[in-house]
């Protein structure tokens, strides 16, 4: 129902044959019934909306009642006010100005409710994603998107009240287009940084302790996933600032995800004339001796070449906790070097023989 229309069923026509001849009394029960309804909002909100609302599996309907039942209420006032100002017959330019300033403050008032609503939205949104990321970074969105959505309704809400005002917006729109679009080329940079970084936390792709390592080989574990940038601390316990937009473009190996196991490998030698089937069982129980390696997948040692002067094989297995594979690698190098020699099983280095012929 439109002030237009609330307005000519409280108009003095109506209630005349009451009311006409004391425009005080009037105004006065206008006024009050508004303020009664405005009361009854609130009561019902609070104690019978609320009951229901509670019932439900979600929270969102019981916060926004919260935020919004009380200035719907002052909404209401306002209204009971302008339309209490026509008992004492206004006139035509009087009337004109008392429609705006509470058209004004009623704008005002619904943007107020529209900014609660996506406040608790966006709050509701913050706490599903804050269980989900031990990064800061969701605070930083989150305050982000509150100032954004904010600027935006107060924006239209001040174009809204100027035009009732009487002021022209059309040139003022364009020229808002012609500033949107050059602050957009201004902080092109900034903005792929901070969108990079907002799209990293949705797709869940890195979070904070995995270690990842760029295509540029940079490798170590991320510290923190802000806003504009990605801090990594590296095995040479430096940290590097690599901006979200590089960091959102670039291929990354995150050797945490899907779990912590992770396959390593070693590459060994023996000379010619060596049993593959012995090479093979005595690496293979070297292997399976070192602690943190996983029974499945069950290692495996391939005889991959037959080279110049040696047989190369090549050990694969898994273990429990990607951590532990350089530690594993060495221990596996030491083992199967002394495990070959206690067996007599020579390993050889490059060599080249030489024939001279007379």
């Amino acid at each position: 129902m439109s002030l237009h229309i609330i307005k000519k069923m409280f108009s003095i026509p109506y209630i005349s044959p009451y009311f006409s001849a004391n425009p005080h009394l009037h105004a006065i029960v206008i006024f009050a019934f508004f303020f009664i309804v405005s009361r009854v909002v609130v009561f019902a909100s609070e104690k019978l909306i609320l009951r229901l609302t509670k019932k439900t599996k979600t929270e969102l309907d019981d916060m926004i009642i919260k935020r919004t039942n009380k200035p719907v209420s002052v909404i209401l006032i306002f209204i009971g006010i302008r339309l209490a100002l026509d008992a004492y017959g206004l006139s035509e330019a009087e009337m004109v100005i008392a429609n705006r300033i509470f058209s004004s403050l009623i704008a005002l008032g619904v943007a107020y409710i529209i900014i609660a609503i996506f406040d608790v939205l966006v709050d509701n949104w913050a706490n599903i994603w804050s269980r989900r990321t031990a990064s800061k970074m969701d605070d930083y969105i989150v305050s982000l998107m509150h100032r954004i959505i904010r600027v935006i309704i107060l924006i239209f809400t001040l174009l809204y009240i100027l035009y009732i005002w009487g002021v022209e917006i059309t040139a003022m729109l364009a020229g808002l287009g012609v500033a949107g679009i050059a602050v957009a080329f201004a902080m092109q940079s900034t903005l792929s940084n901070i969108f990079g970084g907002i799209f990293m936390l949705i797709d869940k792709a890195i979070k904070v302790g995995d270690v990842i390592e760029l295509d540029d080989k940079t490798s170590g574990t991320v510290l923190d996933i802000g806003l504009r940038s990605t801090r990594i601390k590296t095995w040479d316990n430096e940290v590097l600032i690599i901006p979200n937009g590089k960091m959102a473009d670039a291929r990354i190996v995150n050797y945490t995800e899907p779990d912590l196991t992770a396959r390593t490998s070693v590459i060994f030698s023996v000379a010619y004339g060596s049993d593959v089937d012995k090479v093979k069982k005595i690496v293979m129980k070297e292997i399976k001796a070192i602690e943190g390696v996983k029974a499945e997948p069950e290692p495996i040692v391939y005889f991959q070449e037959m080279g110049q002067s040696s047989l190369n094989f090549k050990a694969y297995f898994w273990m429990d906790d990607f951590t532990k594979r350089f530690r594993a690698r060495d221990e596996a190098n030491t083992r199967i070097y002394n495990a070959l020699r206690k067996a007599g099983i020579k390993i050889p280095f490059p060599q080249m023989d030489v024939h001279v012929k007379k």
